[in-house]
């Protein structure tokens, strides 16, 4: 059993924090890395990528959304109440060198993966430009913890209530004029890490992205997570999760993320009757 320790609500609401114990999986885990966590034994396997972790605690922490049955039943779990199953540390970490000037892009819940990344690769001697994004000013999250891991800390907002009003790549197409930016990192909703991309490969800046396919059991024996790219066929929980977004087939991806949303969605209704 893996006890909630410290529980958030940011957004709202709509954004939940969980620091769970979990020390063999904290003393390994490396930026870039998941988890895959099951509620009960009757739940499903959702997998996440940790937001940080403390060694010392032997503590782990995630942060989602709620989007679906799954996040809603781990969102009414309260401090002290364990999940039945925490995996990992899975995939592979992040690779942080000294570059140069790099720039982290987050939007959403992305911006709680890409933390301990920018930290990383400031802590290896970058330059690190972060440009977060949100819907609204209330939904922008880990303001704080971005403004200490990065060099430079850039936000945008689509109705322009805090920060740039407009997209990331609005900002991202500034700095890459006027930086010499040596790699890009950009992790949020499959969209954005498109467009990001797209604009990169215009400036012949390298790209890393995570991808978030349907996944199962996170070792590369089911093939759910299978993503497509540079034309060759790759497992995200074991290949991934990032990849070479010039390289990726977005397309692909969002398709397949849509596979199943009536089911889920039909979940969610008798959930919450």
């Amino acid at each position: 059993m893996f006890k909630i320790v410290n529980r958030e609500e940011m957004a709202g609401g709509t954004i939940v924090l969980n620091e769970i114990e979990a020390p063999l999986i904290a003393g390994k885990a490396k930026p870039g890395q998941f988890v895959i966590i099951q509620a009960n034994e009757k739940g499903e396997r959702i997998p996440l990528t940790m937001a940080d972790v403390n060694p010392g605690k032997g503590t782990i922490t995630i942060i989602y959304m709620i989007v679906g049955k799954s996040t809603k039943l781990f969102a009414s779990m309260e401090v002290g109440e364990s999940f039945d199953a925490v995996i990992g540390p899975l995939g592979q970490p992040t690779h942080l060198e000294k570059l140069g000037t790099v720039v982290c892009v987050g939007g959403g819940t992305g911006i709680a993966v890409i933390h301990p990344i920018t930290r990383g690769l400031k802590e290896a001697g970058n330059k690190v430009i972060s440009i977060v994004g949100a819907r609204s000013k209330d939904l922008l999250i880990l303001e704080d913890k971005m403004t200490t891991a990065s060099t430079e800390l850039k936000i945008c907002t689509d109705d322009g209530s805090y920060g740039h009003h407009g997209f990331v790549t609005d900002v991202l197409k500034e700095t890459l004029e006027n930086e010499d930016v040596k790699q890009v990192v950009a992790i949020g909703p499959v969209p954005m890490m498109k467009f990001v991309s797209k604009m990169t490969k215009e400036y012949n800046v390298p790209t890393l992205v995570s991808l978030n396919p349907i996944m199962i059991d996170g070792t590369g024996m089911c093939g759910g997570c299978r993503v497509s790219v540079g034309g060759e066929t790759k497992f995200a929980c074991v290949d991934g999760p990032e990849f070479d977004g010039h390289k990726v087939d977005f397309d692909q991806l969002t398709q397949r993320l849509q596979a199943f949303y009536e089911d889920e969605q039909n979940s969610m209704e008798k959930f919450g009757k």
